[in-house]
């Protein structure tokens, strides 16, 4: 028996020996240092903000943010601590007890059972792989003691608290806290923060946002075990266990500002590379919140206006629906994936449909009854003898949204898109921009790249040119229709949009009211070259203006940006202004890599065009507002000091508006993006003037009119202000004014081949 016992003694002693030596020798040696943790930089995505602190981008392979213990709040230290590790401040790293049972059961079970110290996790998530082998578990605990000797407890939870994975790419509690519920940490009830603590277990397949439920079952446990470590009462755990808990769809930011991320996006990486999504750079902007979420939902409003104004053209897709229930729910998921909801733009699969009610069930799983009011823009696709193209009918995909009673309405994704983008006009920061519909449905940014035809809204630049030859806002030019007068017919003969041409009329009412043919006849008396020589100090591209006289009614390219940028010229006084977006760049210790700093005042160097012109083409522009193609703008934002131009191309291809007041220059345009007429009805006043409105009425909210100085080297003679060079008849008093009568034209036969409006 003694024999028996020396022998198992000496067994084990053997068998504990070479263990040590295997731990020693082969374990130990081969652990990584510890760097990782001491010296903790975790990846945290590229940020990018508003000048006012809204958060508008985030670009990263992880959402993450890092924040210190002490500032994190005490309900979820206490929820995450009750369900992971309730002994952690008490045990020195490793609970022997749950170790050894983790051993036992990974021996037994093909070692699948996890660590159970938030330590040892720590330890697994930053050194260790997923492999299940009593090596690993024999360097996990190794590293554990080396964590805890090196770090603190506090120090220990912060890295775990920052680090942990917890489902849809979030790292972290603080990234989880915004991507599930759109709160930071410090505003997350008892309810929110147990939710977040029972994550852990299961990140991928047990979030809030993957499986309710299933999280749900996860909160209760962690609520009772709040109430057995007394972090909570009975009573606090009952009413958290019922709080309704809203969980956000998709990624959130504080306003929608995707086209400006991405400008943004592009110039950091140019610079930084990969570190631009790894080491937490922050991103100021010049953008104001306010201005950017009225601008957003400006062109989205308008352009869907202008969608309904031109009829339903019926359901997106069509599926069958089979009977049984299951399979009719696979059917309608997997449909309405291939159909995302857009903002409030939201697919539905037509459940039951008649003429009088339509029932639809959404991605959300929730069903929606239209009647009424609601049905009115798809009546004719309800009609029995509606054609199967648009008819709506069971399995039908439909857009529907909810109006300003909260009741659902039939809609549809527009075709046509838009943009509007606001500048500063003294230094050219941008204040807002949106450059399209919608970013993820098309990321083409129209604001910077989209070149099309300006129309009338060039003609104040032709103006402008003008006034440098003598002409003044009361020369009178014969508006008559030039093939009435001239051979000038036989090659090109443009007509005012309106049929109606009024005889002698001044240059200002002649910009106010648009007339074609008084801008070509303007262009001819100025020569064509100088007016291409011209538009250049404005910062249009020359070559992308034809050298002739179709340049008069905006047959050229521009860019909403570039527009923007010129008509600024007018709004400062004559200085040109370079657009810029960048505030200041931070890195993740907080240190200000870069910082643009606008000038205080316009420098001289950067003068265009006399403060003279400047001043009387502005007089002009304020006309167009108040009592011409842009009366609307005066009307209904009440303000004297706006100034503005609007733009129809030939055939209503784009509609534009740009204009002014206080020191906010903006463009909003409208337009297809394979180009085709808007309609025979639609202006630049009907299609993007309603947009700038919208949006300025935001921007120039306490903003006080402004009155500008009259500059010097001008005079208010002959009724109207001009350089006083040509003062006494030295200037440009008529034009063509010997010109024959127009013959007896009329809006029926006249064919308007160029822009007036």
């Amino acid at each position: 028996m003694k024999k028996w016992i020396v022998f198992g003694l000496s067994l084990c002693t053997t068998l504990l020996l070479a263990g040590l030596a295997f731990i020693f020798f082969v374990v130990a040696p081969g652990l990584p240092t510890l760097e990782a943790v001491t010296d903790y930089r975790p990846k945290i995505p590229l940020r990018i903000y508003t000048a006012d602190n809204a958060l508008i981008g985030e670009f990263g392979e992880e959402h993450r943010d890092f924040v210190p213990i002490k500032q994190i709040p005490a309900v979820m230290k206490n929820a995450l601590l009750s369900i992971e590790d309730a002994r952690f401040y008490e045990h020195g790293g490793v609970s022997f007890i749950s170790a050894g049972r983790a051993i036992l059961a990974d021996l037994s079970r093909g070692f699948h059972q996890g660590a159970s110290t938030i330590t040892m996790q720590v330890a697994r998530n930053f050194f260790l792989t997923n492999e299940k082998s009593l090596e690993r578990k024999m360097k996990e605990i190794l590293l554990t003691y080396r964590i805890e000797d090196a770090l603190s407890k506090d120090q220990i939870l912060e890295l775990y608290m920052n680090q942990i994975f917890l489902g849809k790419r979030s790292h972290g509690f603080s990234s989880a806290a915004k991507t599930y519920f759109g709160k930071s940490l410090d505003q997350l009830s008892l309810a929110e923060a147990a939710m977040l603590a029972g994550v852990p277990q299961n990140p991928v397949r047990h979030n809030p946002a993957v499986n309710f439920e299933k999280t749900k079952q996860r909160q209760l446990l962690v609520l009772k075990s709040m109430v057995r470590n007394g972090y909570i009462t009975q009573a606090q755990m009952e009413a958290a266990a019922k709080e309704e808990i809203k969980v956000v769809k998709g990624q959130q930011f504080d306003t929608h500002g995707d086209y400006i991320a991405e400008m943004v996006r592009q110039s950091i990486y140019a610079q930084y590379k990969e570190d631009t999504y790894t080491k937490g750079i922050k991103v100021y902007t010049t953008i104001y919140k306010a201005e950017q979420d009225a601008a957003y939902e400006a062109v989205r409003r308008n352009i869907m206006a202008y969608d309904q104004r031109h009829g339903y053209r019926g359901p997106e897709a069509y599926i069958e629906l089979p009977a049984d229930e299951d399979e009719r729910e696979d059917a309608i998921d997997q449909i309405l994936r291939k159909h995302p909801d857009n903002d409030k733009l939201m697919a539905a699969v037509v459940i039951q449909s008649s003429a009088k009610i339509i029932k639809a069930e959404l991605q959300s799983g929730d069903n929606v009854e239209i009647t009424g009011e609601g049905l009115r823009f798809a009546a004719a696709a309800l009609s029995d003898k509606a054609k199967a193209g648009i008819k709506i009918r069971p399995g039908a995909v439909i857009r529907v949204m909810q109006d300003n009673k909260k009741n659902w309405v039939i809609s549809q994704m527009p075709e046509v898109e838009g943009a509007f983008v606001a500048l500063n006009t003294e230094d050219g920061s941008f204040r807002a921009m949106v450059g399209g519909f919608d970013y993820n449905r098309k990321k083409f940014n129209h604001v910077t790249s989209a070149w099309r035809q300006p129309g009338s809204s060039i003609k104040p630049f032709i103006f402008s040119a003008a006034l440098e030859k003598g002409f003044y806002p009361g020369t009178l030019i014969n508006d008559v229709q030039l093939s009435s007068t001239s051979e000038e017919a036989l090659r090109w003969d443009p007509r005012n949009d309106d049929g109606k041409y009024d005889g002698p009329v001044s240059m200002r009412t002649a910009l106010a009211q648009s007339k074609n043919v008084v801008s070509v006849r303007i262009l001819k008396a100025i020569g064509v070259d100088h007016a291409k020589t011209w538009l250049p100090r404005f910062g249009f591209d020359k070559d992308k203006h034809q050298a002739n006289l179709t340049m008069a009614l905006g047959t050229g390219s521009v860019t909403p940006l570039q527009l923007a940028s010129a008509y600024a010229v007018f709004a400062n006084g004559g200085y040109a202004v370079n657009p810029w977006l960048i505030s200041k760049v931070v890195d993740g210790k907080g240190t200000v890599l870069f910082e643009n700093k606008p000038p205080a005042k316009a420098q001289e160097e950067s003068r265009v065009i006399d403060a003279r012109n400047a001043y009387i083409t502005d007089l002009m522009l304020r006309e167009v507002v108040r009592s011409g193609t842009g009366a609307s703008a005066s009307s209904k934002l009440a303000r004297r000091d706006l100034a503005g131009k609007t733009g129809t191309t030939s055939e209503a291809v784009d509609g534009w508006f740009a204009g002014y007041a206080s020191n906010v220059v903006a463009v909003a345009w409208m337009g297809y993006d394979d180009p085709k007429s808007l309609g025979g009805r639609e202006f630049g006043a009907t299609l993007a003037l309603p947009i700038w409105i919208d949006s300025m009425r935001v921007a120039l909210a306490g903003k006080a009119e402004v009155a500008r100085a009259i500059p010097e080297g001008i005079s208010n003679a002959e009724g109207d202000w001009m350089f006083n060079e040509f003062l006494n008849g030295a200037g440009v008093r008529t034009l063509d004014m010997d010109d024959a009568p127009p013959a007896a034209v009329t809006s029926a036969t006249a064919t308007a081949n160029a822009v007036t409006q």
